[in-house]
C-alpha cells in the first residue's frame, strides 16, 4: 500500500516539477500590447491570430544535465519536445530554428546526428538559427513555428470544474540509458506511426472533443495536469490507481518520467468514450483518471485514502494565472 502523503512530498520535491517555479517571476518584464495575440504564457505555444488560421510560435531550451549525460540524444529530443508542443495545441509543425552553442567539433557532431534523426522521424525541417562554435559550455535551444485552424485550437487554460481528465502515452519503450527520467518511446518507431500518434490532438480539437490540454512534458504527468489547472484556475481529483504504467516500471517513477509520446486532457463527460477512442485508434493507451474540480487543489487518491499534492491557494507550479 503507497504511502500518499509521501509520495505527494517526493513529487513536490521533483526537481521536473520545482525548475518551473520561476517562471511566472518573468511575466513583468514581457508585457503584451497587441491585438493579434490570442494567447501566451501558460500554454505550450503561443497562438497568434492569422485570418481563419492561427500561427503556433513555442521554444525548448535543453536542461543542461541531458546536454551532459548525451548529447545525441538532447539533439533529438530537442525536436520530440517542440514538435510535441504544436501537437499539444491541436497543430501542424512548420518548421525550427536553433541556437546551438559547443566547447567542441565532437559535442557539436553528437547534437546534430541528434537532431538530423529527430528531423526525419518528425519530418519537420531547420531552416535557421545560430551556432556558437567555441563557448565554454555547451548548450542547445530550439524554436518552432507551427499553425491550427482557430476555432480547433486546444488551450492550457481552459479546464473547467466537473470535466473528466484523460492521460493518454504509449508505454511501449524503456527508460533511456543515458537518462533515465526519460522514458524513450519514440526513436524506434517509424514515422507513420508518429506522425499517427501526434496527429490525435489536431483531431480531437478540430471534432470539439478537447476542452484544455497539454504535452505531458518534464514535470511528469501530474506536474504537468497541475500546471494546467494552475493555468485555468481549477483544481482536480485524480485516481492513481488508474494510470496506466508501462511494464517493469513501479508508479512513482512513472510519475517522474518525461514519457516521450503522451497528453492529458479535460473533456465533457459525454465526450469521453469518443476522446478513448481516437487515442486507442492512434497507438496511444487512454486512460479517464480523474475530473475536474472547482475546488483549486490537485488531490491524489488511492482506494479510501487521499491527499493534497497541490493547494493552489499556496503552492505554486510555474505562478502563471
Amino acid at each position: 500500500m503507497m504511502n500518499l502523503q509521501s509520495l505527494a512530498a517526493e513529487l513536490r520535491g521533483f526537481v521536473g516539477i520545482t525548475r518551473k517555479k520561476q517562471i511566472g517571476n518573468l511575466l513583468q518584464f514581457f508585457p503584451i500590447d497587441s491585438e493579434r495575440i490570442i494567447a501566451s504564457f501558460g500554454e505550450d505555444a503561443a497562438v497568434i491570430d492569422d485570418g481563419d488560421e492561427v500561427m503556433l510560435l513555442a521554444a525548448d531550451g535543453i536542461w543542461s544535465k541531458l546536454m551532459q549525460a548525451d548529447p545525441e540524444w538532447s539533439g533529438y529530443c530537442s525536436v520530440l519536445v517542440n514538435v510535441h508542443d504544436i501537437a499539444a495545441m491541436g497543430g501542424w509543425p512548420v518548421a525550427m530554428v536553433d541556437v546551438l552553442s559547443v566547447d567542441g567539433q565532437e559535442v557539436a557532431k553528437r547534437v546534430l546526428q541528434g537532431m538530423k534523426k529527430g528531423i526525419e522521424k518528425f519530418n519537420v525541417p531547420i531552416i535557421g538559427g545560430h551556432l556558437h562554435p567555441d563557448t565554454p559550455y555547451n548548450a542547445l535551444d530550439v524554436a518552432i513555428l507551427g499553425k491550427a485552424k482557430k476555432d480547433a485550437v486546444i488551450l492550457s487554460s481552459t479546464a473547467r470544474p466537473d470535466e473528466v481528465v484523460v492521460a493518454a502515452a504509449d508505454m511501449d519503450g524503456a527508460p533511456h540509458p543515458s537518462f533515465s527520467i526519460n522514458f524513450d518511446s519514440t526513436s524506434f518507431k517509424d514515422r507513420k506511426t508518429l506522425l499517427l500518434q501526434l496527429g490525435s490532438m489536431q483531431e480531437l480539437g478540430e471534432s470539439g472533443l478537447v476542452k484544455a490540454g497539454k504535452d505531458i512534458s518534464n514535470p511528469g504527468l501530474l506536474g504537468t495536469l497541475a500546471m494546467l489547472l494552475e493555468t485555468s484556475g481549477a483544481g482536480a481529483v485524480v485516481d492513481l490507481d488508474r494510470i496506466p504504467v508501462p511494464k517493469g516500471l513501479d508508479l512513482t517513477s512513472w510519475l517522474k518520467m518525461y514519457p516521450g509520446m503522451g497528453f492529458v486532457v479535460s473533456t465533457k463527460p459525454e465526450n469521453v468514450t469518443r476522446v478513448l477512442e481516437v487515442f486507442q485508434r492512434r497507438s496511444l493507451t487512454p486512460a479517464v483518471i480523474g475530473r475536474v474540480t472547482s475546488e483549486r487543489k490537485l488531490v491524489i487518491r488511492s482506494g479510501d485514502e487521499e491527499a493534497d499534492l497541490f493547494d493552489f491557494a499556496v503552492d505554486c507550479v510555474t505562478g502563471i494565472r
